[in-house]
């Protein structure tokens, strides 16, 4: 089913929306859940809460992509789930992956520096915009994904030393282009 055939069942409030949306985009939205959370349990219990959330907030929104909109509250409420976690010493592998980008993103004082959020995104999505396919792919797996370096060398067909290496030189290149653009890292 296409994903405006989708959107219109949600607006429709057809529970068949929830069932269109699970078989399209499940495998996804369980991907980024289970690498962000470790956890298979978790991450289902996230993936249930992103189609609750999918259905109260369409209508009103209208997602311009349905992949993108389940990924990001996808995201967001693993994230949430592992602030959880973490403040019962449960897991530390988010900390990990999010330690990476604090070199290169700045933090919420810097982010109210900056006009309004959407600016940063919308700077950060120019840059991922001017790289290859290959390395967008593998930043995008890294730090929206939350995929493990292993897992990305191997799909990607390097070391994981070398995936590393890639992924420390993206994040340099991050960091230049947010200066470049004003942005005080």
């Amino acid at each position: 089913m296409e994903d405006k055939e989708i959107i219109a069942l949600y607006f429709k409030r057809d529970q068949q929306a929830i069932v269109e949306t699970n078989g399209k985009y499940g495998p996804y939205c369980r991907t980024i859940a289970v690498n962000l959370l470790g956890s298979r349990e978790d991450a289902e219990e996230c993936v249930n809460d992103t189609w609750h959330t999918a259905w109260r907030r369409m209508p009103p929104e209208l997602p311009q992509c349905l992949k993108s909109f389940l990924g990001r509250i996808t995201r967001n409420l693993s994230i949430s789930r592992y602030r959880a976690n973490t403040a019962q010493k449960r897991y530390d592998g988010l900390e990990v992956l999010l330690s990476e980008l604090d070199e290169c993103v700045p933090d919420s004082r810097g982010v109210e520096q900056v006009a309004d959020a959407h600016t940063l995104s919308q700077l950060i999505s120019d840059w991922l915009d001017s790289l290859e396919d290959g390395e967008c792919a593998l930043f995008v797996g890294r730090y929206w994904k939350g995929c493990q370096v292993k897992e990305l060398a191997r799909r990607y067909g390097c070391s994981p030393n070398t995936a590393t290496q890639r992924l420390a030189r993206l994040r340099r290149g991050l960091k230049e282009f947010l200066q470049k653009e004003g942005i005080a890292v």
